[in-house]
């Protein structure tokens, strides 16, 4: 190794455990001197097997410390010094401590133009796969009700927080680690700081729904600049308690919530809402603006579209009559 490499290595290792000295005094007796440190990084290239295994397990046990002079390892251009290193920050993402530096040091990684990069690319594309899994298993467990989209165009999921909803405002730091959401609704479910926080981290979303969360024109007002792609829906009038695509028509209902206006009125999942007190219907967006228009208390005719048990059959037109509930 040369002696500008050992230089840098140096460097960032004192970088690494900088801070305050009584703070840091228990971390200090831990690290490594930063020459063991960089013999370790050098030894992930060397021609025994049995070396490169042993220099990665004490580089994988220094954990914080040794993540900048990975990263100076891998971006160095020797592609076996770089796959022991992106493999030793790999396994750094189970680690909650350390997940987070982990993951920015691999995207740093994959920004390169070159095999490494390539390697950073792929670890980071597993982890997130695992990552978005976990994460959306965590929020159906709590409540949190998930759809597709099925137009290609507008692939992604939407997520609907109603009354099922049993999660708090950290729960939803779940949401940061969905890539593929596109749509998140809040239907009479209360906002926290926390919550509210969360949303503006969602830089992916095209859509929220705020029905009945309790945040005043303040707060989602700073919300809409922190996420101005977004389209925010706001409602706090009357509510009819079905769920249905926030994109794409007609308005098939997916979801009736028990015990909300629509199901002791008979709404059923499978009904397509053609029109309200004789207003057409084209999607979901058009039925929540209609609705968001009326009070709790108010009384609307619902005209639905129910087919019967032949898919080929005509479908049969209905008049519900609702009377609206408060979020």
């Amino acid at each position: 190794m040369s002696r500008a490499w050992r230089a840098v290595v140096a460097v960032v290792a004192l970088v690494a455990s900088g801070g305050p000295p009584a703070a840091r005094a228990e971390e200090e007796a831990a690290v490594p001197a930063a020459a063991q440190m960089a013999d370790w990084i050098e030894q992930l290239g060397a021609p025994q097997f049995a070396r490169r295994e042993a220099a990665s397990k004490q580089l994988l046990a220094v954990g914080r410390p040794a993540i900048e002079p990975l990263v100076t390892a891998i971006r160095g251009g020797d592609l076996e010094v770089a796959s022991r290193g992106v493999e030793i920050l790999r396994e750094m993402l189970a680690v909650e401590p350390l997940a987070d530096q982990a993951e920015a040091a691999l995207e740093a990684c994959a920004e390169q133009a070159n095999a490494a990069a390539r390697l950073a690319a792929a670890a980071l594309e597993f982890h997130q796969v695992g990552r978005a899994a976990a994460a959306r298993e965590r929020l159906e467990s709590l409540g949190a009700v998930f759809r597709e989209r099925p137009l290609v165009e507008l692939a992604g999921e939407e997520v609907e927080f109603g009354r099922t909803w049993k999660g708090s405002g950290g729960d939803l730091r779940e949401l940061t680690r969905l890539p593929r959401l596109r749509a998140v609704a809040f239907h009479g479910v209360r906002l926290d700081e926390r919550g509210l926080a969360v949303l503006g981290r969602l830089q992916r979303v095209e859509r929220i729904e705020l029905f009945g969360t309790g945040l005043g024109a303040d707060a989602i007002a700073a919300l809409g600049a922190k996420v101005p792609a977004a389209e925010i829906d706001v409602r706090s009038g009357g509510k009819l308690g079905v769920g249905a695509l926030a994109f794409g028509g007609p308005c098939e209902i997916q979801t009736v919530e028990p015990g909300s206006a629509a199901d002791q009125a008979g709404v059923r999942p499978g009904d397509v809402v053609v029109a309200i007190d004789g207003a057409a219907v084209a999607d979901f967006e058009g039925l929540t603006t209609l609705v968001s228009g009326r009070i709790p208390g108010d009384t609307i005719r619902l005209t639905v579209a129910r087919r019967g048990g032949d898919p080929g059959g005509d479908a049969q037109r209905l008049e519900l009559v609702i009377r609206l509930d408060a979020w």
